[in-house]
């Protein structure tokens, strides 16, 4: 066996010990581990990785930390059948670093999500013609109901982003329901993306009559119109102040799968970036924060796009534990 095999089965005893649910275990475990980063430098290196590790499986809780409990239960309770075969246990820790972050991005979506009319996959972007004629573009990981009467043209955004094409019908209003609010058609082309707790219009051509969700479940008739060029953000109670952006520059990097910002949080940057990426890339938002970004990168390659931001920004450090899971932080 190799020198870097003997390390990895050795890295990996490490961490399912010191994973360990009993206390003493795990003292005991942390005063031998010391120990053995100390007696090579190779061990002091490789402990690193180990560490951060420790620190994101001991950061999940509850439904997403079962898999990785389980699995390292499963290990420590076979630890003499570990010792005569250790590849085994390195291939069991290997399959719990990768299942976690497969398990934390089925997590990423809402039950709805599976029900929805349409949508689309981790990566995926498909583009729909309506029956009335209008056209509605989903980006990674988005999903929308379809709600189409005589009367009314509404398209209920579940998750993700939308850009839509309105074909014109005077009998019918087109709009686009968020828990935020509503946005209804005055024009034809415009962008909407679902947050946690804000939706974000952005417009491309004509413009869109904004009402919050207070608004709309008082009966208040009060829309604030954005025109093309002009971007909010929507509240359950407030439209935000008016932002100016490119209209043209937008509506092309959609088009082309890039991600256009100018002077954002890179922790913003990240969070997009990560909707777009299997698994999960990780990140202190706290210790990230001073950093802001103006860039154009691509969404279909994200690994390239942390590249670019990597050279970029020097002070980063973009660590691949797997696939599956890759975190950035600062060195």
């Amino acid at each position: 066996m190799t020198d870097d095999a003997v390390l990895a089965e050795q890295a990996a005893e490490w961490l399912v010990l010191l994973s360990s649910d009993n206390a003493v275990e795990r003292r005991q475990a942390q005063a031998g581990f010391s120990a053995w980063k100390a007696a090579d430098p190779r061990h002091a290196e490789a402990a690193i990785e180990i560490e951060v590790l420790l620190d994101h499986l001991q950061a999940m809780r509850g439904a997403q930390a079962r898999p990785a409990r389980v699995a390292l239960n499963a290990v420590l309770s076979r630890s003499g059948q570990r010792r005569r075969n250790r590849v085994a246990a390195v291939t069991l820790v290997l399959a719990v670093l990768i299942g976690v972050p497969l398990a934390l991005t089925l997590d990423s979506h809402s039950p709805r999500y599976f029900s929805a009319d349409l949508r689309t996959g981790t990566g995926e972007w498909r583009s729909v013609t309506l029956d009335d004629g209008s056209t509605i573009a989903l980006d990674s990981g988005s999903a929308v109901n379809l709600h189409f009467s005589q009367q009314r043209r509404e398209v209920e955004l579940v998750q993700g982003s939308v850009r839509v094409v309105v074909a014109r019908d005077a009998a019918r209003p087109f709009v686009v329901d968020t828990p935020q609010g509503e946005m209804r058609a005055l024009g034809t082309r415009f962008m909407v993306e679902r947050g946690e707790d804000a939706t974000t219009l952005s417009m491309l051509e004509s413009k869109v009559a904004v009402r919050t969700a207070n608004e709309r479940a008082a009966g208040d008739t009060h829309a604030v119109v954005v025109q093309a060029g002009e971007r909010v953000r929507i509240s359950a109670g407030a439209v935000s102040p008016v932002e100016q952006i490119d209209a043209t520059g937008t509506d092309y990097a959609w088009q082309h799968h890039k991600l256009a910002v100018e002077d954002r949080p890179l922790t913003e940057v990240l969070a997009q970036l990560n909707r777009y990426r299997a698994g999960r890339l990780s990140f202190d938002a706290q210790q990230l924060a001073d950093i802001r970004v103006t860039a154009v990168l691509p969404l279909d390659d994200t690994d390239r796009a942390l590249q670019l931001l990597l050279n970029n920004f020097p002070q980063l450090r973009i660590r691949r534990f797997t696939p599956y899971w890759v975190v950035v932080d600062k060195k």
